[in-house]
Order: structure tokens, then sequence, then C-alpha cells
């Protein structure tokens, strides 16, 4: 689908959701079901205003994107330098001033028990620019699949300035949205996904 077939579709969409409205349908009834069924059975989302939660819907997708490509870019991280130097490559290739930072906040998260943990690895407790700083200091291994540093840093400053909004529960507007899409396409063609 090229991109006037899309912006078409988007707009008929909201056309007949505009039409629905004018006949009074009642719009509070169903929104959890644009969500996980699991999930939204758990949440209360039919309690909270409309708008509030259309933005949040409209915001999810996004949040998606970036999570999953921030995760994609942890693993690739994790699985070279695991190539190159064995189980304690946290150790052997990751400065000290990152490796105390997350530990700091993976010892934080243990003190509070009944909460999940990020996750398993010290790398979860990383900040996502500090995935760059790991890559830079470990320049010889990535070079191959990255190529430029400066290039490797842009990408990932972009989309962590909009991960950034999106996690403080902001809305970002369509500019913002073409520039993580543009900046993950890139990066997936580059490095790989």
């Amino acid at each position: 689908m090229n991109t006037d077939e899309a912006y078409s579709f988007v707009f008929r969409g909201l056309l007949t959701e505009e039409a629905l409205d004018q006949t009074g349908r009642l719009r509070k009834v169903g929104l959890a079901a644009h969500f996980d069924p699991e999930m939204a059975a758990r949440l209360p989302i039919d309690s909270f205003d409309e708008e509030l939660v259309a933005r949040a819907q409209k915001m999810a997708v996004v949040y998606v994107a970036i999570a999953a490509f921030e995760n994609s870019v942890r693993e690739f991280v994790s699985k070279v330098l695991l190539e190159k130097f064995g189980a304690d490559w946290w150790l052997r290739a990751v400065s000290e001033k990152i490796r105390t930072k997350a530990e700091s906040r993976r010892e934080e998260e243990e003190k509070i028990r009944w909460h999940t943990p990020r996750g398993d690895e010290p790398i979860n407790y990383t900040e996502f620019g500090d995935l760059s700083s790991i890559m830079s200091q470990n320049w010889t291994l990535f070079e191959d699949y990255v190529q430029n540093q400066d290039w490797m840093r842009l990408i990932i400053a972009t989309v962590e300035r909009s991960r950034n909004v999106i996690m403080h529960s902001g809305d970002l507007g369509l500019q913002d949205v073409e520039r993580i899409a543009t900046s993950i396409k890139d990066w997936i063609r580059q490095v790989g996904a």
C-alpha cells in the first residue's frame, strides 16, 4: 500500500467514525476491545475520559515501534559482545561508569520485590543512549555493521528523544512519528533487525 492509499484509507475511516458519531452511537462501549483482551480485562480503561484514551491509543503504536527497536538494539549489542568476549562481556566490554549506573538501578529494583524487574541482564538497566556509548567503546566490533559512529549516535539520540516523550505519556506529532520511522528503517537496512 503506497502513502496515498494509506492516507485515503485512514481518511475514509475517520469519515466513517464521524458519521457513526452523528447517528448517536455510544463511543464508550468497547474501548477496551482495541487492546490485548487479557490486559484490557485487568485494567479500567473504560473508566477514563474517551479523549485521553484515544490519545494514548494513538501513541500506543509508536510505543510498540520504539520499544521493539530499543530491545533489538540491546540484543544486537549483547550478541556482538558475547561472541567476542564470552559470558563475562559485561565486565570486559562496558565502561565502569555505565556498569555502575546500571547495577545501581538493578539494586534499587531488587529492593522492591513485589514488582516485576525490567530484566535478567545488566544491559536491561542501561539507558537507551548508553547503547551507543557501549558500541563506541567497542567500535572495532561494531564498525562492520554500523559503519559510522556519528550516524549511530544520531539514530539512537533521535529515537531516544521521542522515546522519552512517549514513555512520559506525551503525544508526538506526525513529523516526529515519520522521523522515528525513517530512523528505525535506516537502522534496519544498515544493521538488520
